[in-house]
C-alpha cells in the first residue's frame, strides 16, 4: 500500500516473490538502508516497534497483540521484542496462507543460533544501502544479469568522473542522506558510527563495550578496507588512547562479531572451487563495511583528502563496486566472493549464481586495465572448468570511460553503466 513517492529498489521483486511463497518474510539490513520504506511499499498495515513504545510494551507482555491487522502486516524492528519470532511462526502455521507478515530487523539477536529457524514459514531478504543504479548515478546500460548470459557490454562513456565517485563514496548509499550536501551526509555517517559505538553495539548481546575502543577498531577496519587483514593485524593497528590501551586479539574478534550482527560489516568470503594445478586456495575473507561511506566516516576523511590519496581511494572504490555487485547478484539468487591463492594471485570479485559465474577485477584508473586483464587471464587458466564450467564473463570494472571488449575477450565495464 503506497502512500508516498517511493524510490524503487532492486530487492522489490525479490520481496514480492518471497511473499508469494512464504507466510512471512524477514528483511534484514543495517539501520537506515531503507528496509521500512521498502516493506511499507508492499504492506497493508504496520506496527513500528522502534518508535511505538506502547506497542513494544504490549508485545513484550503478549506478542499476539501486535499481529492483528490487514496483511501483509509490517512488524518493524521485530528484534526489540525477541519472542515475536516464534509467535509469528505459530501464527503463520495457524493461518496457512502466504504473505501474512513482513518483519524488518537491523540487528541479529544474541539468541539467533538457538531460535527456531522458521524454515518453511519465513523467507529472508537482505537489504544494503543503495547501489549507484538505485541512486540514479549509474545508467544501468550494462546489466549484470545479461552480461552473465553473454550479452554485449559495449557502452558509451556514462560521464561519471573520479570526483563524482569520491563524492559518492563519501555520501554513501543511505536513502535518507541522498538529498543532502556531501559534507552534511558525511557528518551524518560519522554520527551513525558514534551511535553504534555508544549504544547499538551493546544491544545485540547485552555486553557493555568501551565506545573509544569500538571507534578504534572501526578506524583500523577502515584502514584495511578491501584487504584480507587478520584479526591480529587489526588489533595491532588499533589506535586507542593510552589510557584504553591497544585492543587485544580477543577484543577485536568480539567487536567484529557484534558489528556483523549490526550488519554494518560484511566481509567477502573466499570462493571455493577446484583448480587445475596444485595451487592452494586461501580462505581469509576480504574486509568491507556494508557501505564505503562508513570507512570514510571512521577515518573522518573528506572528499578533498580522498581525492589527494587516490591509492587509498582505489580500495574504497573497490568496496563500492562490491556493494553494488552484491545488490545485483542477490537479485539473481547469487552471491559475491573473492579469489586468492598461495601465489598471491587475486581476483577482487567472483559473482556466482550457481548456474553461471563471472570474475571481476576492480580498477579505479583505466591505465591499469592491462594489468587487471593479465590477472584475469592467469586466473581463468587455473580454474578446473571440467567441474565448474568456464566463466560466463571476465571483466574489469573501472571508474570512468567507455565499455568495450578487448581483443583477448576480457570486458571493460565502467561502474557508471553497471546495473542489475
Amino acid at each position: 500500500m503506497a502512500r508516498w513517492s517511493y524510490q524503487k529498489r532492486v530487492v522489490d521483486g525479490e520481496l514480492t516473490r518471497r511473499l508469494a511463497a512464504n507466510g512471512a518474510v524477514l528483511i534484514e539490513g543495517p539501520k537506515a538502508c531503507g528496509k521500512t520504506e521498502t516493506a511499507r511499499h508492499q504492506s497493508a498495515s504496520e506496527v513500528l516497534l522502534d518508535i511505538d513504545l506502547a506497542a513494544r510494551e504490549a508485545a513484550a507482555i503478549d506478542p499476539g497483540l501486535v499481529l492483528d491487522g490487514p496483511v501483509p502486516r509490517l512488524i518493524d524492528e521485530w528484534q526489540t521484542v525477541a519472542p515475536l519470532w516464534n509467535r509469528v511462526r505459530r501464527e503463520v502455521d495457524a493461518r496457512k496462507q502466504s504473505g501474512q507478515f513482513i518483519l524488518t530487523g537491523s540487528a541479529t539477536p544474541a539468541d539467533d543460533l538457538t531460535r527456531h529457524t522458521g524454515a518453511g514459514r519465513f523467507g529472508r531478504v537482505r537489504m544494503r544501502p543503495m547501489s549507484l543504479f538505485e541512486a540514479g548515478t549509474s545508467t544501468g546500460t550494462v546489466s549484470l544479469a545479461d552480461a552473465l548470459k553473454g550479452a554485449p557490454t559495449a557502452t558509451a562513456d556514462p560521464g561519471v568522473t573520479v570526483r563524482d565517485l569520491v563524492e559518492e563514496v563519501a555520501r554513501g548509499g543511505w536513502p535518507g542522506l541522498r538529498a543532502l550536501a556531501v559534507a552534511d551526509a558525511a557528518q551524518a555517517a560519522r554520527d551513525y558510527l558514534e551511535q553504534i559505538s555508544r549504544t547499538d553495539i551493546s544491544t545485540v548481546d547485552g555486553v557493555r563495550r568501551d565506545p573509544t575502543r569500538v571507534l578504534s577498531v572501526l578506524r583500523s577496519l577502515a584502514r584495511h578496507t578491501a584487504t584480507q587483514a587478520t584479526l591480529r593485524s587489526l588489533a595491532q593497528d588499533s589506535e586507542a588512547p593510552a589510557r584504553a590501551g591497544v585492543a587485544s586479539y580477543e577484543t577485536v574478534s568480539s567487536y567484529l562479531v557484534a558489528l556483523e550482527r549490526l550488519m554494518i560489516v560484511e566481509n567477502v568470503p573466499a570462493w571455493n572451487t577446484h583448480l587445475r594445478s596444485s595451487h592452494q586456495l586461501r580462505t581469509s575473507p576480504t574486509r568491507h563495511f556494508v557501505d564505503p561511506s562508513l570507512a570514510v566516516a571512521a577515518l573522518r576523511a573528506t572528499p578533498d583528502t580522498l581525492f589527494a590519496d587516490l591509492n587509498f581511494f582505489g580500495l574504497l572504490f573497490e568496496s563500492l563496486v562490491v556493494r553494488d555487485l552484491r545488490v545485483y547478484a542477490q537479485a539473481l539468487d547469487g552471491a559475491v566472493y573473492h579469489y586468492r591463492d598461495q601465489t598471491g594471485l587475486e581476483v577482487d570479485a567472483i559473482v556466482d549464481t550457481g548456474e553461471r559465474w563471472g570474475a571481476f577485477e576492480v580498477k579505479l584508473g583505466t591505465h591499469r586495465v592491462d594489468e587487471a586483464a593479465a590477472h584475469l587471464a592467469t586466473f581463468a587458466a587455473r580454474i578446473d572448468t571440467t567441474r565448474r564450467g568456464p566463466a560466463a564473463i571476465l571483466a574489469v570494472i573501472v571508474g570512468t570511460g567507455y565499455g568495450y571488449v578487448r581483443p583477448d575477450g576480457i570486458h571493460v565495464i565502467p561502474i557508471g553503466a553497471l546495473g542489475p
